[in-house]
């Protein structure tokens, strides 16, 4: 029996849509690829509608949302859109052509910047900021503190897929974010 959203419980159903692919980028790390969720119109709709639905309660409505560099822009765009609000993308140092603030946070193995321009928010704004996975949280945490420079208020952070052994959710939770994910995956 194919496996549909009537069968599986929502978050079952596009955890079997996610392709893990073993020893990348790095030995023993292993890959969750999101991109067979994209790839699948009945499988997409499934997904965007879930955070489509969350965010439609009057209480959770965003003003904008704000997406990650660079699955993120998928997401984020899509959900703007369903929701009748602006997208902002947050992209990697160098890329946006406007003035920008920036900040830059650890990787396992050097540093990156993130950039957002700065007429992207306006003070008070309520941002959903929205990104494909939660690992380390490094990501998600840039993209907050970027926000907040504006004078955006982040109501939450939004991702697929939680990787819990990594700590990065329990890190932005502590810092004050709520987060909403679909799903979590052990190991990683």
């Amino acid at each position: 029996m194919q496996q549909t959203p009537s069968t599986l419980p929502v978050t079952e159903y596009l955890k079997a849509h996610i392709r893990t692919v073993p020893d990348w980028p790095a030995p023993g790390v292993q890959f969750r690829d999101i991109t067979p969720l994209l790839q699948d119109a009945k499988v997409f709709r499934v997904l965007i509608d879930a955070f489509v639905h969350r965010y439609m309660d009057p209480h959770m409505r965003p003003d904008v949302v704000a997406g990650l560099d660079a699955r993120g822009f998928i997401l984020g765009a899509v959900v703007a859109y369903e929701l009748n609000v602006g997208f902002v993308p947050i992209r990697k140092k160098g890329k946006l052509p406007f003035t920008t603030v920036e900040e830059t946070y650890e990787l396992e193995y050097g540093s990156a910047t993130v950039e957002l321009h700065t007429d992207a928010v306006k003070p008070g704004d309520r941002v959903l900021l929205i990104d494909d996975l939660i690992a380390t949280g490094g990501t998600m945490m840039a993209g907050k503190k970027l926000l907040e420079k504006l004078g955006a208020h982040v109501m939450e952070g939004a991702a697929i897929v939680d990787l819990p052994e990594l700590g990065g959710s329990e890190r932005l939770r502590a810092s004050g974010l709520p987060l909403f994910t679909l799903l979590d995956f052990a190991g990683h």
